[in-house]
């Protein structure tokens, strides 16, 4: 599965696992909210899995510049917390990071 399409899902399934165990833990949501808590996270961790690469290690790095830019939408659009500029230049930054891991020329 190319890294485009398993990355952007696999935040969306991380952020919702994490954010199913959150509302239960610290918004007081009930226990049920674990079920679909976990499904997310065993998703996320399959969509991870199918990412084409030699080293897991890479796989999991540039997913991390994904899953912040993820993680600062997701605090805008589900909870309402504009990002300011500092969110955006470390959103870029991490961005560009991830896209030097998975571009850079490799040969093994």
């Amino acid at each position: 599965m190319p890294a485009a399409l398993a990355y952007p899902l696999a935040a969306l399934a991380e952020i919702a696992g994490c954010f199913a165990i959150w509302s239960w833990w610290r918004l007081g949501a009930s226990a049920a909210w674990l079920v679909p808590g976990i499904v997310a996270l065993v998703v996320f961790g399959w969509l991870l899995a199918q990412v084409e690469t030699v080293a897991a290690g890479r796989a999991f790095a540039a997913y991390g510049g994904v899953y912040i830019a993820a993680s600062v939408l997701w605090m805008w659009l589900a909870e309402g917390h504009r990002p300011d500029r500092w969110d955006a230049l470390g959103t870029a930054v991490c961005l560009l990071g991830a896209a030097i891991i998975l571009a850079a020329p490799r040969t093994n």
